[in-house]
């Protein structure tokens, strides 16, 4: 019998590539979405009638974080994963037959900034400011759906290196020179970024912030293997188990890219520059040192462990373009 798998959210480069990838393998990919094309948000018997029966629910659905952090924008972020999580919570509920499995995006954003320690899923520390607050709401709404026969997942995912991603602004930067490491300093205190949560306060020196990452194929050979395992449930770790320093990264990135040297862009370059693209600076100077805990003991093999093969990967792929 084909699988029947559902994806909401599939607009993103992570959404497109499991579609993709869930159609190679026979699937009955549906898709949900504000325009469809099978269900639309706020159709929720649409919805339902694409869950009932069907094999897993992906939830990808929400706004991009890479933007500027002003009331508008906030206030959607938190929209937009909310009420889609709660919609999907009511479609299951009206199913007679419901996906045995529900993977709901989540965010290694919600720890703490560390630097002394890796965060798992057991000793890990939630972090605080918006982008936490963010993520806590996010998995409290999927905690708080009643679906006994399914079964959920919240896939903290890390920093996702594909085509696509994150990735493509940090390779253009180093094929202008300008590819050295982000380094964090002191910046000027507002009341108004301080309230919000938004304020990025200064930690690391000389780009020592953890950098967490996941190669795009391990999102989907994470899937997989979720399906397999009924044991895992809550929250799940997507994070490479090698993760490197923001130096790290970007020397790394300029050997892949064969671009010698990198001048590096201290904060206030980042603040404007930030500011210019519509970005936050917190996307690249927090730390983020995450681990897979559930999925390594589980007996989960990553495809790409190590950085440096997973960027050759991905900017051999594009050169082949």
């Amino acid at each position: 019998m084909t699988d029947r798998i559902v994806i909401a959210g599939a607009s993103g480069f992570i959404g497109q590539y499991l579609a993709a990838a869930f159609r190679a393998d026979g699937a009955d990919v549906k898709l949900i979405g504000r325009g469809g094309p099978d269900a639309a948000w706020g159709d929720t018997a649409a919805i339902t009638g694409l869950l009932d029966g069907a094999d897993l629910l992906i939830n990808m659905a929400g706004k991009s974080v890479n933007c500027r952090y002003n009331d508008r924008n906030r206030a959607e972020i938190m929209r937009s994963r909310i009420d889609t999580t709660r919609e999907l919570a009511a479609a299951i509920a009206a199913c007679a037959t419901p996906p045995p499995l529900w993977i709901n995006s989540s965010t290694a954003t919600i720890y703490r900034h560390a630097e002394d320690r890796a965060m798992t899923e057991s000793t890990g520390e939630i972090g605080t400011g918006f982008s936490v607050g963010i993520a806590t709401a996010w998995e409290r709404e999927l905690a708080a759906a009643d679906t006994p026969r399914t079964r959920k997942v919240a896939l903290r995912m890390a920093i996702v290196l594909g085509d696509g991603s994150a990735l493509l602004p940090l390779i253009r930067l180093a094929q202008f020179g300008l590819g050295g490491p982000q380094l964090d300093g002191p910046w000027f205190r507002t009341r108004a970024r301080i309230a919000a949560g938004t304020f990025h306060e200064f930690r690391a020196r000389g780009g020592r912030q953890r950098f967490s990452w996941i190669h795009l194929a391990d999102v989907l050979g994470i899937i997989r293997f979720l399906r397999a395992h009924d044991e895992l449930s809550g929250p799940v770790n997507a994070s490479a188990p090698h993760p490197v320093d923001n130096v790290t990264l970007m020397r790394t990135l300029r050997g892949v890219l064969r671009v010698p040297f990198g001048m590096p862009a201290p904060r206030p370059v980042l603040e404007l520059g930030t500011a210019l693209i519509r970005s936050e600076t917190e996307l690249v100077l927090k730390s983020r040192w995450v681990e897979p805990e559930k999925l390594l003991a589980a007996g989960y093999r990553f495809q790409y462990p190590d950085l440096e093969p997973a960027l050759e990967e991905i900017v051999s792929s594009r050169n082949k373009r």
